[in-house]
């Protein structure tokens, strides 16, 4: 199974530190990414606060692209309803091209931050459409040399992008974020694969999954195989391991819930298409603590063997085609990082990257959900 890491460039509990020393930490992991055999490098889109700094993850796999010679590339996510989707489909094309042959996964999804659509100056209750229109919008400009479209939100006359995408294919690499039901039809319909961002008990997130085929059968597609990510803290004794954990995944659970404004549900019921979020903030609302030790216990920590079992078990579970991992999150020390990252790719990365194992595993920068 391939394995990716993921990067967040989260300045959250270290606001003594400029944001510059944060992208400097930062990227010294990720140069470490292609030399410690990781398959891909990933990263997240987060815009207006500490909250995983990357406001063009295109951007950034770019430049990464520049950086390496073997690793594949992934979004996690671009987030349509924000952007141009001809501007996206321009941005993906040129990384296409910088990537060769390089294996490029392209995740989209549609945000859930007030803070962010605020900024962008867009309700998010137009976010289900705004997503839809985007996502075919940029699939028109990535398989078509030239194309229009006419929608609520978008009127593109007749055009084309160049440079045209090196290959054909690249709509076949579409994901899309899921963690409701009600996501999942959405990328079903638009044939998209299954991203998983953990928010939730993986039995939950196995619901969504077989939700998610059924909808990709009644839309006439095969459900491909979801790309799954956790966070991972990897320890050479289970009492370091279980401690670093509590204490950095728990952290950046905290700083979800005050992203999200999941201690406020009252904005995402008068957001159409966040009834699940809506709920999750009900759950949440003065109960942060227990929202903390659920998202802890959802992902990947132990030493190398507990890891490597725990990722076979949502491999299995989830029928997972790849796993990306983050490494630096929750104002944890660059060095603490390192620590566990070069561990986890000596210990546990020949394990869950072997032909027989059932783990493929990459890394990404920022979080996003």
């Amino acid at each position: 199974m391939k394995v990716g890491a993921s990067f967040f460039f989260q300045n959250y509990f270290r606001a003594e530190k400029p944001d510059w020393e944060i992208y400097r930490e930062d990227l010294e992991l990720a140069e470490m990414v292609e030399p410690l055999g990781f398959d891909s490098i990933w990263g997240v889109e987060h815009h207006f606060s500490p909250y995983t700094m990357i406001p063009d993850v295109l951007q950034f796999l770019t430049f990464m692209a520049g950086r390496t010679r073997r690793v594949g590339f992934g979004s996690m996510v671009v987030v349509l309803p924000w952007h141009d989707p001809v501007r996206v489909a321009e941005q993906i094309a040129m990384l296409d091209n910088y990537c060769g042959d390089r294996d490029l996964v392209l995740g989209f999804g549609r945000g859930a931050g007030r803070i962010e659509y605020n900024g962008f100056r867009v309700p998010m209750s137009e976010s289900r459409e705004r997503f839809t229109e985007g996502a075919e919008i940029v699939r028109l400009a990535l398989s078509q040399e030239r194309f229009s479209y006419d929608g609520k939100y978008h009127h593109i006359p007749e055009m084309s992008i160049r440079p045209q995408p090196r290959h054909k294919n690249l709509t076949d690499r579409f994901y899309g974020a899921i963690i409701s039901p009600e996501t999942g039809d959405i990328m079903a319909k638009q044939g998209m694969g299954m991203l998983v961002i953990p928010q939730k008990s993986w039995a939950e997130h196995k619901k969504d999954y077989d939700h998610f085929k059924e909808s990709c059968a009644k839309f006439g597609h095969k459900a491909k195989k979801p790309i799954v990510s956790t966070f991972i803290y990897c320890g050479e004794t289970e009492k370091e391991a279980v401690e670093g954990a509590e204490k950095w995944i728990g952290n950046y659970a905290d700083t979800a819930i005050s992203h999200y404004e999941y201690d406020e549900p009252e904005h995402f019921r008068n957001a159409k298409g966040y009834e699940f979020h809506a709920k999750m903030a009900d759950a949440t609302k003065g109960n942060a603590s227990s929202f903390r030790q659920m998202f802890t216990k959802t992902q990947v920590f132990g030493t190398p063997a507990q890891c490597v079992e725990t990722l076979r078990t949502i491999a299995s579970t989830m029928d997972a085609a790849e796993f990306v991992g983050t490494f630096k999150f929750g104002g944890m020390p660059l060095e603490v990082a390192q620590r566990s990252m070069k561990l986890f790719a000596t210990e546990v990365l020949p394990h869950v990257q072997s032909k027989e194992s059932r783990v493929q595993q990459s890394a990404a920068a920022g979080g996003g959900h």
